[in-house]
Parts: structure tokens; C-alpha cells; sequence
């Protein structure tokens, strides 16, 4: 299972508006991108689809941009892929609908990999992420003293 890229800048800008929650303030577009290094035009349309979704707001005017719309604790990286990816939370039901039983156990199987995957996607949040990213850098610090 691989992170697509729509994911990987979504939740890169969504760590960078995280790290600035404390301050109250909008980020806009271009610092966002000049951080973590997003093409503008895109982040532009993954900012605008996470915010039809709840998961960011914006603020107009000249020190506009856009905000989370609630704490880094609060937002789970399954949200955020729901969001992204238009993950099918729901598990298939019509397992009696399968051509052959060998394909009910393979949508069996693969059912509860996304039951298993989704599971790790809620027990995350922006804060964690966070919270990992800061203790990787400090051990990075560490490493090279």
C-alpha cells in the first residue's frame, strides 16, 4: 500500500498549518508551499478540497490564508484521507453476491486489510504527527553533534 501523492502534500501542508496553530495566524499558499516544497497550483486544489471538508478554513483579506479548522489533536489522518482520497469507510456487505467463492475470500481478506489499515489511520492525528516529526529532528540533531 503506497501514500499517493495527493495524500503525501495534503498532510504536508496539513503538518505545516499544525506547527503555526499556535499562533492564530493564516498561512497563505506560497509559504506553505516554499516549506514543503508543493507546487502552488496544486496545493491551491488540495487546500480547497480540505476545506469543502471541514478540515481547514480560510480567511480572506490581505493577511488572509487558511487555518485549521479545529486542534492538530483533533483531526486523524483518516479524516484527512477520507477527505483526499474519498476512502470507502464502510466494509462490503454483499459478500453473497461474489462470482465464485474464491473471490468472497479474497474480498474477505482484503476487507479486513482495510479494517486493520483504517484502524492505525484513526488512532493518529495531526498532533502525533507532529510529535514524531519533532522527536525525529531532535534525534537527527543528536545523531550529528
Amino acid at each position: 500500500m503506497e501514500i499517493s501523492c495527493k495524500s503525501e502534500y495534503g498532510i504536508l501542508a496539513l503538518l505545516e498549518m499544525a506547527t503555526n496553530y499556535q499562533s492564530g495566524e493564516p498561512m497563505q499558499i506560497r509559504q506553505i508551499a516554499a516549506q514543503q516544497n508543493i507546487p502552488d497550483r496544486y496545493l491551491e486544489q488540495l487546500l480547497a478540497t480540505l476545506r469543502r471538508g471541514g478540515i481547514i478554513k480560510s480567511q480572506r483579506g490581505s493577511k488572509g490564508g487558511y487555518l485549521l479548522a479545529r486542534e492538530p489533536k483533533k483531526i486523524t489522518l483518516f479524516e484527512i484521507l477520507e477527505c483526499l482520497e474519498g476512502l470507502d469507510v464502510r466494509t462490503s456487505q454483499t459478500a453473497i453476491n461474489h462470482r465464485t467463492v474464491d473471490s468472497g475470500v479474497i474480498e474477505e481478506i482484503w476487507q479486513e486489510a482495510c479494517q486493520a489499515a483504517n484502524s492505525v489511520f484513526r488512532n493518529y492525528s495531526l498532533q502525533d504527527l507532529c510529535e514524531k516529526r519533532d522527536s525525529r529532528q531532535q534525534l537527527d540533531i543528536m545523531y550529528y553533534i
